[in-house]
């Protein structure tokens, strides 16, 4: 084959190559019904493992496949050039053009190790807002709410979505939707709801499902998400969710992506963008399971305030510093990037490659929105200038094994990205009366929470958790993760003499795995009032039994339910 043949060739095996990938996430995204019909919560979450390794599966056939075709050609930069020409024009006009080009990109970079950026073969175009050009609306459903017959709008709404298994009792939860979105939003006036649409497509995460839209007055709209869920008597509606922080936070980035079939992406972004306005896109990409879309959005969203804002400086971020990360922002950004040390401080008796396993294992884990996602970024990089100097001598002492400099720049060989949230430590220094109760109480919370998802933090210091925005305290310290069923929880052992009550060190043998919660409070470094407070509201987290009776739950396969609201949101 001459050149421009070859090229044409390679943008089609891409093409095709990503068209296939689609495919398989549609295939696995539409067995969420399956698992939601039928109850199947440990299928539900095997499908959700099978999705996040499938982009690397196709990238991987992908790529054998164009090495055997280009043989000798295999890094020649004109050819793929040329091949970048031809994969553009043949993607012209799709809604979802962008993922096909970050499908692209990844082969790019996998075939010549790029480092940085490489505008000759990549596709570039960090300065725009790729979901501006969308201007299809998203399929959805749209009722008209009547004034004196609200509850009828509402069991059409529950007819047009259909499952192999009845709703329980179809009228009581539209009576009970209507009656909810009327008390919302009563502060609208008389007649508050006179619309709702509702996307076709049905979201699913955990065990719920849920219709996805907005409601509408006279004069002004709000998100509308009705949560269903799947009881011993049928499906019901759970809740109904009006509220931007709420629906943010069931859209939030500590919780795992979402299983719905959509045909395309961008326009469903675009609409959900109206719902949450504040939300970035790149989230928005995430949480519908597309991380590598999500990656290159917050890379491009990060480059652009990066570039207007070339006075501000990268500095160490606020808080206690790691024994196994360097932590760094920009002040006025609200991501933070994480370097792995070359050495650890002792106690800790872990490794590079273990700490990068720990950060594999929690992406793939059930988050029930206490665990912040973190995205590892290969070869970043930045200015030298931009770094505060005491920043960049830190990175060059303690993390050398991930940092090189390369002519003005630096170029960090992996670094973890994660939303930039205020440590529980130094928040309830700074917070006063019952804003730190709440915090120390969800705190506690969060490790039950946890816990009852099979996840043991390990380390339970403040200094390893965050508040978000909206006041939820999440665990971002994943180095000493565990399963609950991997550890043996102990009670403390009662001394038999005076010797051993005034033993410097344990005269008791602790193996690696043993946990004793009686003495969690040591380490937790609340202040007595708060460490009472939640010893009240959650006494149970010290006392081993707890443990035990929730292994053997999990062992017998009964998951607890942690639903992503308040009870204060379920319907009556």
């Amino acid at each position: 084959m001459d050149g421009q043949t070859l090229a044409h060739a390679v943008a089609t095996g891409v093409g095709d190559a990503f068209d296939d990938y689609h495919a398989r996430f549609a295939a696995i995204s539409r067995r969420a019904q399956q698992r939601f019909e039928r109850r199947d919560w440990a299928g539900a979450r095997a499908d959700a493992a099978e999705r996040l390794d499938l982009y690397d599966a196709c990238i991987d056939e992908c790529g054998r496949r164009l090495a055997a075709l280009l043989g000798t050609h295999a890094h020649d930069r004109a050819l793929w050039g040329a091949a970048r020409s031809a994969f553009e024009a043949r993607i012209d006009g799709l809604i979802d053009l962008e993922l096909y080009k970050t499908f692209y990109n990844t082969l790019t970079r996998r075939f010549f190790r790029t480092r940085g950026v490489d505008p000759a073969i990549e596709f570039v175009a960090l300065d725009i807002e790729p979901t501006d050009a969308i201007t299809r609306p998203v399929a959805r459903h749209s009722y008209a709410v009547s004034e004196h017959r609200p509850t009828d709008t509402f069991m059409r709404v529950l007819a047009d979505y259909r499952f192999a298994v009845p709703y329980a009792h179809r009228t009581r939860c539209a009576a009970a939707i209507a009656v909810r979105l009327q008390d919302d939003l009563a502060h609208w006036g008389a007649h508050p709801v006179r619309g709702i649409e509702l996307l076709d497509t049905v979201f699913y995460r955990e065990r719920r499902a849920y219709l996805v839209g907005r409601v509408f007055g006279e004069h002004r709209f709000s998100p509308c998400v009705i949560a269903l869920v799947h009881g011993d008597d049928g499906i019901r509606a759970e809740a109904v969710l009006t509220r931007r922080a709420d629906v943010a936070q069931l859209f939030g980035v500590s919780r795992s992506y979402f299983q719905a079939d959509l045909p395309t992406v961008g326009d469903a972004v675009v609409f959900l963008r109206t719902l949450l306005p504040n939300k970035p896109v790149d989230e928005l990409y995430t949480v519908l399971g597309r991380a590598k879309q999500g990656k290159t959005e917050r890379y491009r969203s990060f480059f652009r305030y990066f570039q207007r804002h070339p006075g501000e400086r990268l500095v160490r971020a606020e808080g206690t510093p790691g024994m196994v990360m360097a932590v760094f922002t920009l002040p006025g950004y609200p991501l933070v990037f994480k370097v792995i040390r070359d050495r650890f401080a002792w106690p800790k008796a872990t490794t590079r490659d273990q700490v990068q396993a720990q950060y594999e294992r929690v992406f793939r884990l059930d988050r029930v929105g206490r665990l912040l996602d973190a995205q590892p970024f290969r070869h970043l990089r930045f200015p030298r200038a931009r770094f505060e100097a005491s920043l960049l001598a830190e990175l060059r002492d303690s993390c050398a094994g991930s940092v090189t400099e390369d002519g003005e720049d630096v170029v960090l060989s992996l670094c973890y990205v994660q939303r930039r949230l205020r440590p529980l430590d130094l928040y309830l220094r700074e917070q006063t009366g019952e804003a730190v109760r709440e915090a120390a109480l969800d705190y506690g919370q969060a490790i039950v929470d946890l816990a009852r998802n099979d996840i043991f933090p390990g380390d339970m210091l403040l200094k390893n958790f965050g508040v978000s925005r909206h006041r939820r305290v999440v665990f971002y310290d994943y180095d000493e993760v565990r399963a609950v069923g991997e550890c043996t929880f102990r009670e403390w052992p009662r001394a038999q003499s005076y010797d051993e009550q005034v033993a410097a060190e344990p005269w008791f043998h602790v193996a690696a795995e043993d946990v004793f919660p009686e003495r969690f409070a040591m380490f937790m470094g609340l202040p007595p009032p708060l460490a009472a407070a939640l010893e009240t509201v959650h006494g149970q987290l010290f006392r081993p039994q707890w443990w035990w009776q929730l292994q053997a739950q999990l062992r017998a396969g009964e998951w607890p339910d942690t639903p992503p609201y308040p009870d204060a949101l379920r319907l009556a």
